[in-house]
C-alpha cells in the first residue's frame, strides 16, 4: 500500500513542477521582472540570516533556517506577483468575474450569466449565508439596469433573503476585479446553512436565464454572439 501511494506521489511531482513553470512563463508575460524580484527576496533573506548566524556564532544552524525562509518568502512573493498578473490579464474581459466566483471558496453556490443583454453585459448570482449577491460587469450605464432588473426579480422571488449587488470594474462606486472575493467575503452571515439550501432550491426551480445555452467557464471570447431572444428570461 505505501508502494502505492509513493508511486502516486511521485507521479503528481512532474504534474505541480509543470504547472510551477506554466504560472512563471504566464506571470512574466505581464512582470517582465518578477525573475529578477523573486532572485533578490531569496537571496537578501538568506544573506541576512546567513549574517546573522557568523554573529551569532551559528552560521550553519541559521543559514539552513535561513535557506528554508528564502524558500517560503519567495514563494509568498511569486504567489502574489502571478495573482496580480493574473487578474490583470482577466481584467476588462467578458466574464472574468465569473471565473472569479468559481473559486470564492466552499459555502457558496454560484450561477453564471443569469442575465444577459446583446452586448454581452452580465449579471452572475452567487448564494451563501450573507444571501444573494449579484456580480454585474460590462458597460456601467447598461449593466445598471439588468441588473435592477435582476435585483428586483431576487426580491419577489425570495423576498425574505438580503440581496447584494456589486459593479466590477475601475470606477467610482465599482469594485476591481481582484477585490470581488474579498468584499463578498466581508458581507456579514444572515442565514443558516438549511436557508442557504432552500434559497438554492427556490432559485433553480425558477431557472436560470442561460439554463439552456452552454457557457465556457471562464471569460468569454469576445467575437461571441448571442442567439436572438438571448437577453430575455424563459
Amino acid at each position: 500500500m505505501a508502494r502505492k501511494d509513493t508511486t502516486a506521489d511521485n507521479a503528481a511531482n512532474p504534474g505541480r513542477l509543470k504547472q510551477i513553470v506554466l504560472t512563471y512563463k504566464m506571470t512574466r508575460k505581464a512582470d517582465k521582472t518578477i525573475g529578477l524580484v523573486l532572485a533578490a527576496v531569496g537571496i537578501v533573506t538568506f544573506g541576512v540570516f546567513l549574517a546573522i548566524g557568523f554573529l551569532l556564532g551559528h552560521p550553519i544552524y541559521l543559514g539552513i533556517l535561513g535557506l528554508l525562509l528564502a524558500f517560503l518568502a519567495t514563494a509568498i512573493v511569486f504567489g502574489r506577483r502571478a495573482e496580480r498578473a493574473a487578474f490583470g490579464q482577466m481584467e476588462g474581459q467578458p466574464g472574468a468575474a465569473a471565473a472569479v466566483l468559481d473559486n470564492i471558496g466552499r459555502g457558496w453556490t454560484t450561477t453564471p450569466a443569469v442575465a444577459m443583454n446583446r452586448s454581452q453585459d452580465v449579471v452572475h448570482r452567487a448564494v451563501g449565508k450573507a444571501g444573494i449577491v449579484l456580480v454585474a460587469e460590462g458597460n456601467p450605464n447598461r449593466v445598471k439596469s439588468l441588473l435592477a432588473a435582476e435585483k428586483k426579480k431576487m426580491n419577489r422571488i425570495v423576498a425574505d433573503v438580503p440581496v447584494h449587488d456589486v459593479m466590477v470594474g475601475t470606477g467610482e462606486g465599482q469594485i476591481p476585479l481582484k477585490k470581488v472575493r474579498t468584499t463578498m467575503l466581508k458581507l456579514p452571515r444572515v442565514l443558516t446553512g438549511p436557508q442557504v439550501t432552500a434559497t438554492n432550491d427556490r432559485l433553480r426551480a425558477m431557472g436560470d436565464l442561460m439554463s439552456n445555452m452552454p457557457l465556457p467557464k471562464g471569460p468569454m471570447p469576445k467575437g461571441m454572439k448571442l442567439p436572438k431572444g438571448g437577453g430575455k428570461a424563459r
